[in-house]
């Protein structure tokens, strides 16, 4: 008898409903159609092509630009009793050439492939025999943002998958992705040829994240101060270059903290080992570049750090995004300074692109500008670039503005005096330097330029460099001045910044905020939200410490990440309930059939031998 997507949900994957629009996907793309689906991390997505997998006869092609992740997804389909491969270059020719003949006689449900592996015609010449024989169920393209030249993530590969669409036009293309504002939706429809395909789109909210966005301080102390509130926990650190990841690893694990480097630059097994440590082993930290984290599947990240600025809205948050895919309290740190802004600059302006996609990386890095510098809600804020409005005083109560409003003052006497050093230093020189006139700094360079006899030295001898540099920042953020990448960061003034030098603007900048601890807000515990709340009863935790135990022996006896097996806040339900019976143990969400049949014993061994 014929399997209906909700039994499916239940017998294989453990939960009892879907969650916001994951049945009509799943109806659409399992009755034969495409469809572009918009989801936050953590809301489901791979739900949306493997159970229309499962319904549908054949052979599911996933199409992930992520090589070193294939394993783990690979394996916790199998967890759940889910006939799935993985085709790409990890593997010998041998197990490739096992693969292939396990996929063509019908003993896999799901393979996965990377596009260029997909595009190869051999292998394109065996998916024409599956869809000849009507044994191709569908192409699921992830992480389809990638396809977006005005994306975070383009990979040049993905744009031959439009191919898909003309070769096996009988067969439904789900593409999906955490990210796309309404530019980079238009550019995967036209790119992949997915005109007629229904549009899902889910809130991108993710109520569980705490974000906070401050000043650059000692950033080295910052970060110390923030992960001393997340002792014991897994997080990413994100930085800006390959030397900086090196240094602020070397550097946590000189402090005592668990700490491993990622970027591009390390050699090929180093990096697998680190990802496959990370993701199998607690409370580690990756110190990486943007080159790890797309498709990380463990659900207990705590944490996401930012020591440099992102290039985009969709940046910041695809990377924030991989922080609570569990839906348990998790935070998004990020630490900026005016030289970030000035170095996202020079990447645009090196970047050998067209103007007009220097022109949008402007606009988007404008955007990201505004998101940390704006006095409303972040999260609001943050919302509203993806066009999700919220209403005028909007509020989320799990941001740093929400938390702990920020102080406005008038500034137009200072912005007027920056301004005009800016205007008297010949608008040749960056911050630094203005700011030194300013501040009536006695260098060789200013005596030598003479900028030392203008009107504006020493006017500013009030305030200091960080209270100077805050000033500035914001000038940049709100179109008063800008940086000239071309002439090494100077800065420039704009047509807009007249009317305020007249004094026919009043200034309202955001006070220069006392670098944060982060302790005490971090023990304010940021929102959860859950897939279903059903622990009415207080964790057992000795129980769920003892569960844990189990799982990481379970795991490795396996070869596998432990959350590929249950994930934490399965075991915190079992410490709750303590089910003393198989039939009682089957009822706890993230329990399907295949994994009550592996582990009902163990757990329930553990459970009954446990005193209470």
């Amino acid at each position: 008898m014929t399997q209906t997507a909700l039994e499916i949900l239940k017998t294989t994957f453990g939960y009892s409903s879907f969650r916001g629009p994951q049945a009509d996907i799943i109806d659409c793309v399992a009755s034969g159609h495409d469809a572009l689906v918009l989801m936050p991390t953590g809301g489901g997505k791979s739900l949306c092509y493997q159970i229309p997998a499962l319904l549908r006869p054949g052979l599911a092609i996933v199409v992930s630009p992520l090589i070193a992740l294939m394993q783990d997804q690979v394996d916790a389909l199998r967890e759940l009793g889910v006939a799935s491969a993985f085709l790409n270059s990890s593997l010998s020719p041998v197990e490739a050439t096992k693969v292939e003949r396990q996929f063509m006689t019908g003993e896999i449900k799901l393979l996965y492939v990377a596009p260029e592996r997909l595009m190869m015609e051999s292998f394109l010449t065996q998916l024409d025999l599956l869809r000849d024989r009507n044994q191709l169920a569908l192409f699921a393209i992830d992480e389809a943002h990638c396809v977006s030249q005005w994306g975070h993530d383009f990979r040049s590969d993905y744009l031959q998958l439009a191919v898909l669409a003309d070769r096996f036009p009988g067969v439904p293309r789900v593409a999906l992705t955490a990210t796309a504002d309404a530019l980079t939706r238009t550019e995967i429809r036209l790119r992949l040829k997915l005109d007629d395909a229904r549009e899902f789109v889910s809130s991108f909210d993710r109520p569980n994240i705490r974000y906070t966005i401050t000043a650059r301080g000692d950033e080295r102390e910052q970060l110390l101060a923030f992960l001393a509130a997340h002792e014991g926990e897994a997080g990413i650190v994100y930085c800006l270059s390959r030397k900086k990841v090196e240094a602020t690893s070397e550097w946590l694990t000189e402090q005592g903290v668990r700490a491993l480097p990622y970027h591009a630059g390390m050699d090929a097994e180093a990096r697998r080992k680190n990802q496959s440590r990370f993701l199998r082993e607690s409370g580690l930290i990756m110190v990486a570049t943007i080159a790890f984290g797309m498709g990380i599947d463990k659900p207990d990240v705590r944490f996401v750090v930012h020591l440099d600025l992102p290039k985009s809205v969709e940046s910041y948050y695809q990377e924030t995004g991989r922080a609570g895919r569990d839906g348990e309290a998790s935070e998004a740190l990020m630490v900026y300074g005016l030289t970030d802004v000035v170095q996202q600059l020079r990447f645009i302006d090196a970047s050998g692109a067209s103007d007009d996609f220097k022109r949008t990386g402007r606009v988007k890095l404008d955007a990201l500008l505004g998101l940390c510098e704006t006095n409303a809600c972040r999260r609001g804020r943050l919302l509203a670039y993806f066009g999700e409005i919220k209403p005028d005083g909007y509020a989320c109560g799990n941001c740093d503005t929400c938390l702990s409003p920020p102080k406005t003052w008038d500034a137009t006497e200072q912005v007027g005096m920056a301004l005009a050093a800016i205007e008297a230093t010949g608008q040749c020189y960056g911050a630094t330097y203005v700011i030194e006139v300013l501040r009536g700094v006695n260098t060789t360079q200013i005596r030598t330029r003479g900028h030392d006899q203008s009107d504006v030295y020493g006017i500013g001898t009030a305030f200091d460099d960080p209270a100077w540099r805050n000033v500035i920042r914001q000038i940049v953020t709100l179109g008063w001045a800008e940086i000239d990448v071309t002439n090494y960061g100077a800065l420039r003034l704009t047509h807009a910044a007249a009317p305020v030098m007249r004094g026919e603007v009043t200034a309202m900048l955001r006070k220069l905020a006392e670098v944060k601890t982060f302790g005490s807000v971090a023990k304010a515990a940021p929102k959860r939200t859950s897939r279903k709340n059903t622990v009415e009863l207080p964790v057992d935790e000795v129980l769920h410490e003892a569960l844990k135990r189990w799982l990481v022996e379970t795991a490795a006896a396996e070869d596998v990440a432990p959350f590929a097996i249950l994930h934490d806040n399965v075991l915190k339900e079992i410490a709750s309930r303590k089910p003393k019976e198989r039939s009682k143990l089957a009822d706890i969400n993230g329990i399907g059939e295949n994994k009550l049949r592996k582990y009902s014993d163990a757990i329930l061994k553990l459970v009954s031998d446990f005193p209470g």
